[in-house]
């Protein structure tokens, strides 16, 4: 490799606010008194990606994927089995716990039920307040500027300070739990199903919201989904997860334009479209079978039960995240071709 392409992969490496590294997650499900027989949920296994600054990397994938699992790995609210998490150029698992906690305020989260999510016993003011106080950033007069601004800006009047979460509506109560995730300035925001609790109308609205947040305090955010129209909406790039694995990972418009991965295109063929007259052209495409079980996965591909298109290869060898197109990564050992995409609706 020659000195100026070494420059450029260590200066594109250097942009990466966050890089995960075979990042695996295992839970022991071991029965019996003696737990002889050592059984694993792999929950996360072996995953990799980046996110640059900035940026809203989408992940999604069917319930019991390990897509939520990652988020909480990231966040340090799980011990990770292997890999790394680097965040902001720091291996998080390697810090000392006051420097880990220094560095937690660096990211935070908005959890997908606002209902159970906020304190009932605390006031709005309280909530938005707690982790300044905290992480010691402001008290007195200088705390209460700070909440009132942070309300206003997710768009509560500041009458509503003194009152109680089971006194709002569900899009309100997610509008605290944003407000109390950006208090403390942070560089990422994992958001984890924020909207599928909502209604359709509401969940517009809170995307819109966080859109317009990321611009205004340069937030970077990973979004956790299994909704494609509302990752499509918010994301640059976006990850598909299949059975604790990343197994497509591109730019919105690479994805939904062209899939290259068999689950990705099963997924998306499963986006209703309210045109009828496009609705009638779209190739459906139905994965048949269930999701297999973490705790025992398929061999070689995991997803080659379900498959259309598997052969002898899928079942015996694993595939790996490969770059096939540029910017378009593929774990598949015979990614479609062109004209294997599906309709979807721009």
């Amino acid at each position: 490799m020659t000195q100026a392409a070494v420059e450029s992969t260590k200066q594109k490496q250097e942009e990466y606010l966050l890089k995960v590294r075979g990042l695996k997650k295992y839970f022991d499900i071991s029965e019996g008194l003696l737990k002889r027989k050592k059984q694993y949920l792999r929950a996360v296994d072996g995953v990799d990606f980046f996110v640059k600054e900035g940026e809203t990397l989408g992940i999604v994938g069917e319930s019991g994927c390990g897509k939520s699992t990652t988020g909480n790995l990231i966040m340090q609210l799980l011990e990770k089995t292997d890999g790394e998490i680097v965040f902001d150029g720091v291996d998080l698992s390697t810090l000392p716990k006051e420097e880990l906690r220094k560095k937690r305020a660096e990211i935070q989260m908005i959890f997908q039920d606002p209902y159970s999510s906020l304190n009932p016993r605390m006031r709005v003011f309280d909530i938005i307040a707690e982790p300044l106080l905290t992480h010691r950033v402001a008290k007195g007069k200088e705390l209460e500027g700070r909440v009132y601004e942070l309300m206003d800006v997710v768009g509560l009047d500041r009458t509503y300070a003194k009152r109680y979460p089971h006194e709002f509506s569900g899009g309100q109560r997610q509008r605290i739990g944003i407000a109390r995730a950006i208090a403390l300035k942070p560089k990422l925001v994992i958001c984890d199903e924020p909207v599928s609790a909502l209604d359709v109308s509401i969940q517009s609205q809170i995307l819109n919201l966080m859109a317009k947040l990321q611009k205004e305090f340069n937030l970077t955010f990973i979004f956790i989904a299994h909704g494609l129209p509302a990752v499509k909406h918010i994301s640059d790039r976006i990850a598909v997860m299949y059975l604790g694995k990343i197994v497509e990972i591109t730019t919105k418009d690479n994805l939904f334009e062209q899939p290259l991965h068999p689950y990705t295109e099963g997924l998306l063929s499963a986006v209703p479209i309210p045109d009828p007259n496009l609705r009638d052209k779209k190739n459906r495409i139905i994965i048949e079978g269930d999701l297999p079980s973490p705790a025992n996965p398929p061999s070689g591909c995991r997803f080659h039960p379900r498959c259309p298109y598997a052969q002898h290869t899928c079942k015996t060898d694993v595939p790996e995240l490969k770059e096939v197109k540029p910017e378009h990564y593929v774990a598949c050992h015979f990614p479609l071709e062109d004209g294997h995409g599906v309709l979807y609706e721009n």
